[in-house]
């Protein structure tokens, strides 16, 4: 009876664990995410000023900072959230969705929605995260609904 008792609260423990803090990560050393919008590949920047986890829901991350295309300069906040966690013995796998919405400024603002990847290699003799890349592949809807452009962005 001791022995299973020890296993359902062994059990507990880590049905309930904490998913560690990995903000930093959306942040992305300071550097914008770069990549594009659109059918014919228009340049479109992402940057990510804050980054904090949810303390109600250890799996989700409030983010905020600015997109850039051409001269469309737009703040954004939103949400990342991890949906799946893949762990092999030297490299980790992140899957989850995100939604930004950008601040309401006429024709050329909306919400970004899609999903994102985010993997890295574990180096045991440093204990340090190496060769990460995240990619985010989604949508951006104007809020008037008459523009939807298709979009992709990775880290530097």
């Amino acid at each position: 009876m001791k022995k299973l008792l020890w296993i359902l609260i062994l059990a507990s423990n880590f049905a309930w664990g904490q998913m560690p803090d990995i903000s930093n990560v959306w942040l992305n050393n300071s550097k914008p995410y770069i990549g594009t919008i659109g059918d014919r590949g228009q340049p479109l920047k992402l940057k990510v000023n804050i980054s904090e986890q949810n303390k109600k829901n250890d799996q989700e991350y409030f983010v905020s900072g600015y997109s850039l295309v051409d001269d469309n300069y737009a703040k954004y906040e939103g949400k990342i959230t991890i949906t799946k966690y893949r762990d092999a013995k030297r490299k980790g796998v992140v899957f989850g969705d995100y939604e930004l919405a950008e601040e309401a400024k006429g024709k050329h603002s909306g919400t970004f929605k899609g999903k994102f990847i985010y993997t890295f290699k574990w180096n045991k003799k440093t204990e340090k995260i190496e060769g990460q890349y995240i990619e985010f592949i989604g949508d951006w809807k104007s809020y008037d609904g008459t523009l939807d452009f298709k979009t992709r962005l990775k880290n530097q």
